[in-house]
């Protein structure tokens, strides 16, 4: 089933389904529903014998699987490997996006990095530790202080700097984030940010939060917490769930959404191309 023929009434289906698992897509989804000229969001669709759809998979610049059956698996894996390995990623519920690489990765180029398990956070309650009184949203005052915060915490925790393909689009994002209201950050006195944390994706009543860092010069003072419980608290004031991805490896990280008052509801997996 080509993309232009999911019916926006099935996929809102599947997208609320899990609002927390699909918060990035159902995101892009509405921005381009509200984009120029109704946009049609390059979804691919599966459908069963009556012709309800029965699984999709957004293929942006990433490919993120919003729920597929093994026959969807085979159906959409045939049509990643016809318009072949120009995407950046595979990411989202664990399940279907292994099942996607194991079809393609004898076809597709060696990828940069498998991350399996990914545990999926949410919060849906302020959290009991006191939230530090200096986080805030950014401003574009902030920007010059917050695009070199951002690369850090991108190079961090993909292994490559962002600006390897140039940095307009990099920049671009950034700005977006924080001209959109949905970076938070703590300065110190030089006007240098010490902590931030981007509300990647805002949708259904969940904020996805994402680029979550302390410099490292302050690591190891006790600010994640708190700086983490101030965040949730900001971005709870316009989404009432508030979630996150992590690495499994990352255990400090996982000790410190614990402590904020996070569980796992689910596990993602990200393919890094």
């Amino acid at each position: 089933m080509p993309s232009g023929e999911v019916d926006p009434a099935d996929l809102d289906r599947l997208l609320g389904a899990d609002p927390v698992a699909h918060a990035f897509v159902a995101a892009h989804v509405e921005s381009h529903r509200r984009g120029k000229g109704s946009r049609v969001p390059p979804v691919v669709g599966t459908a069963g014998p009556d012709g309800q759809l029965t699984g999709a998979c957004w293929t942006g610049t990433n490919v993120v699987p919003i729920a597929l059956d093994e026959p969807g698996l085979d159906l959409v894996a045939g049509h990643l490997r016809r318009g072949g390995a120009r995407y950046a990623s595979i990411f989202g519920p664990a399940e279907p996006v292994l099942g996607l690489w194991s079809r393609l990765e004898r076809s597709w180029p060696r990828p940069f990095d498998v991350r399996p398990v990914q545990p999926l956070l949410a919060i849906d309650h302020d959290p009991a530790p006191d939230p530090h009184p200096g986080v805030r949203f950014a401003t574009s005052a902030d920007l010059p202080a917050v695009l070199p915060a951002s690369a850090a915490m991108f190079e961090e925790e993909v292994g490559y700097s962002p600006y390897s393909g140039g940095d307009r689009g990099y920049r671009d994002r950034v700005a977006a984030l924080v001209g959109s209201g949905r970076c938070l950050v703590l300065t110190d006195e030089r006007d240098r940010v010490v902590f931030k944390a981007d509300l990647g994706s805002v949708a259904r009543g969940v904020a996805q939060v994402q680029g979550v860092w302390v410099d490292p010069a302050h690591r190891g003072r006790g600010l994640a917490v708190p700086c983490m419980a101030a965040a949730v608290r900001l971005a709870r004031r316009g989404t009432p769930v508030v979630s996150l991805y992590v690495n499994d490896y990352n255990t400090r990280a996982l000790a410190t959404y614990q402590r904020v008052g996070f569980r796992r509801v689910g596990t993602f997996a990200t393919v890094l191309l």
